[in-house]
């Protein structure tokens, strides 16, 4: 994991994708996106339909290893309003399992608001622990300390052998973006204007790697 301080917090970018704050024993991800591929059966477009068995898979796979107190979803969970109402049995087993291992808590997104499984931890707009404030989407004037998702961010980095794409965690001294968690979810570039204009200043990007993360300047991107 590659360590690294924001707003006065000690944290860890994990090659998942997942943010661990050590000192609140506090694990988040972003953008599951859970029921994309049913999603998009409903309008006639086929995939294949184990996103979100693969995702359920993983985050359990990471909290198991990690043994967060608290495990904080950064909204857009599921990749529609009625998304959790279509969940195969053995996935609610695992959100449930999820639920009995740490506090569960939904931040609601543009995709899900409203909707999560019954009983399964507490739904809210935002949640702010200090030195850090939890939300979906980045504010236009944020407060100090912003952790958000919803934009997917990914960067080509420059390799020995040309370049590759990787996933990335975005921050500077206001705000940090982590990239999404969900095995059906893109990304976009750091570049795009959407992004770049929530960095005026520039940005520092950590890269999720398959089995590290690292911590690059803005000249690796290629």
């Amino acid at each position: 994991m590659q360590a690294f301080r924001f707003n006065g917090a000690e944290l860890l970018a994990h090659p998942s994708g997942a943010l661990l704050w050590p000192a609140q024993e506090l694990l988040a991800v972003a953008d599951l996106h859970l029921e994309k591929g049913s999603s998009f059966a409903r309008r006639g477009q086929l995939l294949p339909p184990y996103d979100t068995a693969a995702t359920l898979e993983r985050l359990q796979r990471l909290v198991q290893a990690l043994r967060p107190r608290r495990l904080v979803l950064l909204g857009d969970s599921f990749h529609d309003p009625e998304g959790h109402l279509r969940l195969a049995a053995p996935d609610r087993q695992r959100l449930a399992a999820l639920a009995a291992a740490c506090e569960l808590v939904w931040i609601e997104g543009n995709h899900d608001r409203g909707a999560r499984p019954a009983g399964l931890g507490r739904c809210l707009a935002e949640l702010r622990l200090a030195p850090l404030a939890f939300r979906h989407e980045a504010a236009a004037r944020p407060p100090a300390g912003e952790v958000s998702g919803h934009y997917h961010p990914k960067a080509r980095i420059r390799v020995s052998t040309g370049s590759a794409s990787a996933r990335c965690f975005l921050f500077d001294r206001q705000r940090l973006i982590l990239p999404a968690f969900g095995a059906y979810t893109g990304g976009l570039d750091v570049r795009d204007r959407a992004i770049a204009r929530l960095f005026p200043q520039g940005f520092k990007l950590i890269a999720a790697g398959r089995e590290r993360a690292f911590l690059l300047p803005a000249s690796a991107l290629a």
